[in-house]
This record gives C-alpha cells, sequence and structure tokens, in this order.
C-alpha cells in the first residue's frame, strides 16, 4: 500500500510540474496570438485577453502548489513559454479560425490530461487534484467558446487540428520524462 501511495504522490508532482509548465505555454500563446490578432481578429481580442487571464490564474494556481510542497518546476517551463508564444505568432498572423482552431485543439488534448489525472488522483492526493479542478471549468469554457469561432471556416481548422494536437501530445509527453 505504501508503494503504491508513494507512486501516486511521485506522479502528482509530476502532473503539477507539467501542468504549471503547460499553464505558461498557455499564457504566451494568448500572448502572442494578441500581437497580430488585434489586427487579424479585432473581435476576439477582449476574449483573447480574459482567457490569458484565466491561464494566468492557473499558472498560478499550479506554481502556488509546487511552492508549497517545496517542488521546483518542469524543466520543460520556458520551453513551453517560447513554443507557445511562437504558436500564438503564427496563429495570429492568420486570424480568428486559426487562433480559434488552435485553442479548440490544445483544450481538447488538455483536458483529456486534466481528466485522465483526476481519474488517477482520486483518494490519493487531494491538494492535486482540487488543483486540477480547479481549472477544467474555464479551460472547457475556452474550449466550447473557440469552437464555435472555429466552425465558421474549415481550412485552419482542418490544417491546425492535427499539428497543434501532436505538438500538444508531444509537450506533456517530455514534460513528464524532464
Amino acid at each position: 500500500m505504501k508503494q503504491s501511495k508513494n507512486r501516486a504522490h511521485t506522479f502528482a508532482e509530476h502532473v503539477l510540474k507539467v501542468n504549471h509548465a503547460g499553464e505558461n505555454g498557455a499564457v504566451h500563446i494568448y500572448a502572442g496570438q494578441l500581437v497580430f490578432g488585434r489586427l487579424t481578429a479585432p473581435g476576439l481580442v477582449a476574449e483573447l485577453r480574459e482567457f490569458r487571464i484565466h491561464e494566468e490564474t492557473h499558472r498560478e494556481i499550479f506554481a502556488s502548489e509546487l511552492r508549497r510542497r517545496g517542488i521546483r518546476r518542469c524543466r520543460s517551463f520556458v520551453l513551453c513559454a517560447i513554443g507557445g508564444y511562437v504558436l500564438g505568432l503564427m496563429t495570429g498572423l492568420f486570424g480568428r479560425t486559426a487562433i480559434a482552431a488552435t485553442t479548440v485543439a490544445v483544450e481538447r488534448v488538455v483536458l483529456a490530461h486534466l481528466r485522465e489525472q483526476l481519474r488517477f488522483l482520486d483518494g490519493s492526493d487531494a491538494e492535486a487534484a482540487a488543483a486540477i479542478s480547479h481549472i477544467v471549468a474555464d479551460e472547457q469554457e475556452h474550449h466550447d467558446r473557440s469552437a464555435t469561432h472555429a466552425a465558421e471556416g474549415k481550412f485552419w481548422p482542418a490544417v491546425l487540428s492535427p499539428v497543434v494536437e501532436i505538438s500538444t501530445e508531444s509537450v506533456i509527453w517530455l514534460g513528464m520524462r524532464l
């Protein structure tokens, strides 16, 4: 019993670190999208700012939990910021449906991982589960609102979704191993 509890705790620590880095990436995706989105998708600017504020709050939730546990941030923290910003700049340049398709693809992957994490952590690490649970509704809202915008076009959702989903999965996989 003790060994499985330790393994769950180690899993929780890894998850918190990777989620923290992922939220940093999300903050930077929105920051990058705002650079060009002001020109290419002015109707989304308020929503992008709102989503960025949510992601900054999520990042702080995970940072607080890491500090409470005395755990250093994930080694992929800076990589997530750089990659997120570049992705945000590129998709912001392509406009409204590219921006929305990116959010839908990222959130689809993130929500699946968060739900899997919650199932694994149920009963083994209440604090980690609470930190994760706190952000799921926001992430679902980002997905659902962006899905409405992405439905306005066919090209960018078809082109970006698989690339962004694979990239997001790869960053999570790498983060769990660093």
